[in-house]
């Protein structure tokens, strides 16, 4: 049997994306015995009612006065890195964003010296195409890459798009991981009775559209709307919104200005939503930037074809024509026309919804990723720190 390793884990605790895999990476450490720390502000989102099986740590900042304006939170996440991995003894500090987490367990590591973990950054998208490539922070990030131990993401498309944003060379080793499903949590259970609940006057074959993110300008939920009211316009349809964000609202005043809203039905944040998704008909991701996706992903594992922008991540996981269709960015036309071809004809909806459960099973499981993790963390321990 392998030696159990001791694992910490960095990421934001709220609702997106990055938390959920890194939540999710931890949890099946914990379950391989492994001995598992999270680190961060507050306790991520699905670890709520799960703690047993780990450890965690909470940053908390200073209340001192000259330091309440001054952004100390990489300052006291750093300590915290340096905290826990001098009494636990951690052979593996895994971040999850390279901004400001990756910086943070590089200076962990100048403290620590010999005695530091080895240092492993996830990056999720816009840690690298938006927010790293700021001049304000680009070489700090550049820096923080470069000195970690091993540098994953979850997509081809992330990979060369943190070589060329950062002017890395491509020389430079990073591991494409992809992103993972959990395939029983998020499987093909048409249950129509919860979608009733939010529509009572639901008819049988009538399509229901759905949408999950965190509302934010980069998802274009004007798009997700305007959409819906192309489908609506043809056949009657219903649009299921699960998140919230800045676009939320302006999204529901259009909704109501439409006379649309007992159509519509907005849910905002909810921890669990597989029963919901998996009983919708069409998955909504008319994104102008995603370095992977995984809503969709979550979408193609229930059995819900995606109908989607044909930018960054997204064509590596949905393939045109056979799980979904992707579209240029802003094309809300061609999305429509997508959305009518799958829900007018049954037969050819089923064929895409197997071939999507299929291609979810084959490629984005997550037992395999877990191996990737597991087995780059050992490889780490068996050579010399990047320094």
């Amino acid at each position: 049997m392998s030696a159990r390793l001791n694992l910490a884990i960095t990421c934001f605790p709220t609702f997106g994306g990055s938390g959920m895999v890194a939540t999710e990476i931890g949890l099946a450490m914990a379950e391989r015995g492994h001995r598992v720390h999270f680190i961060a502000r507050d306790l991520p989102v699905r670890l709520h009612g799960m703690t047993r099986k780990v450890i965690f740590h909470e940053v908390t900042e200073s209340d001192y006065p000259a330091l309440s304006h001054s952004g100390t939170y990489p300052l006291a996440l750093a300590s915290k890195m340096i905290e826990v991995s001098s009494y636990e003894k951690l052979d593996i500090l895994h971040v999850h964003y390279a901004v400001p987490h990756a910086t943070a367990a590089w200076m962990a590591r100048e403290v620590l010296g010999d005695k530091s973990p080895r240092i492993v950054t996830t990056l999720h998208g816009t840690d690298t195409t938006l927010v790293g490539t700021d001049p304000t922070y680009l070489p700090i990030t550049r820096f923080s890459i470069l000195r970690s131990d091993a540098v994953t993401t979850p997509s081809e498309f992330l990979r060369r798009a943190t070589w060329d944003g950062f002017g890395i060379p491509d020389t430079f080793p990073i591991d494409v991981i992809p992103n993972f499903v959990d395939t029983e949590r998020y499987r093909p259970v048409r249950n129509r009775a919860h979608l009733r609940q939010l529509f009572p006057g639901l008819a049988e074959n009538e399509p229901v559209l759905i949408h999950v993110s965190n509302f934010r300008p980069v998802k274009r939920i004007g798009d997700v709307v305007s959409v819906f009211e192309a489908v609506q316009r043809k056949r009657p349809c219903r649009l299921v919104m699960i998140g919230d964000g800045p676009e939320r609202s302006p999204a529901e005043r259009r909704i109501r200005e439409c006379g649309l809203e007992h159509r519509a039905a907005f849910l905002g944040k909810q921890e669990s939503f597989a029963e919901i998704l998996a009983a919708a008909d069409v998955f909504l991701l008319p994104s102008e930037q995603e370095s992977f996706g995984l809503a969709a992903l979550e979408a193609l594992s229930c059995g819900i074809p995606v109908v989607a922008s044909n930018i960054g991540g997204i064509p590596e996981q949905v393939q045109h024509g056979t799980t979904g269709y992707l579209a240029p960015v802003g094309d809300v036309e061609a999305m429509a026309n997508h959305v009518l071809e799958l829900v007018r004809d049954l037969d050819r909806w089923r064929i895409f919804s197997r071939r999507a459960r299929e291609h979810v099973l084959e490629h984005f499981q997550l037992a395999p990723a877990i191996d990737r993790y597991e087995a780059l963390y050992r490889r780490l321990l068996e050579g010399a720190s990047r320094r």
